[in-house]
């Protein structure tokens, strides 16, 4: 038991990480799933595709953004300015990924790897674009958004709000 716990202490920012980029994947899955479900937009046309992608996308950068903060790289931006700025590259480096999230998949539909599972038209597709941009976006966010303080002084604001 104290070599899993050493294990997971020396691991634990890439197995939270994981953890939280699978469940965003699932909030991704379960967005695009009621956007072909309830809204109508099906899997089946590349247009209603990128639509349902998209809000699926929207809502997954959201949970993204406050899980990372607050639990995998533990940031320690304080104050409104200091989280904008980070909040901004977060959503800047989610944008690049997320031009991956959106064609991606499409792409992949259109040259075969079409098969749906469950229902979910384009599944594997979505499935093989997820894990390309978990591993992006741990290297982005890692490199980009939420170095330590020391590497980026001008996120940090003292108590009175000032730099």
């Amino acid at each position: 038991m104290a070599k899993l716990k050493e294990l997971y202490q020396k691991y634990k920012e890439i197995i939270l990480y994981f953890i939280f980029g699978g469940l965003t994947t699932v909030v991704s899955f379960a967005v695009t799933f009621l956007m072909q479900k309830v809204f109508g937009l099906s899997g089946e046309d590349f247009f209603e595709f990128f639509v349902s992608n998209g809000v699926a996308w929207v809502c997954a950068v959201a949970f993204a953004y406050v899980t990372s903060h607050l639990y995998v790289f533990q940031s320690k931006a304080h104050g409104a300015k200091a989280i904008a700025i980070e909040a901004g590259k977060f959503v800047g480096s989610r944008l690049f990924t997320g031009v991956i999230e959106m064609l991606l998949p499409s792409v992949l539909v259109k040259i075969g790897i079409d098969a749906a599972l469950f229902s979910f038209e384009g599944f594997w597709a979505k499935a093989i674009t997820g894990v390309v941009v978990i591993i992006l976006n741990y290297i982005l966010s890692k490199l980009f958004v939420f170095r330590k303080a020391k590497e980026q002084p001008d996120v940090q604001e003292t108590n009175d709000g000032k730099q």
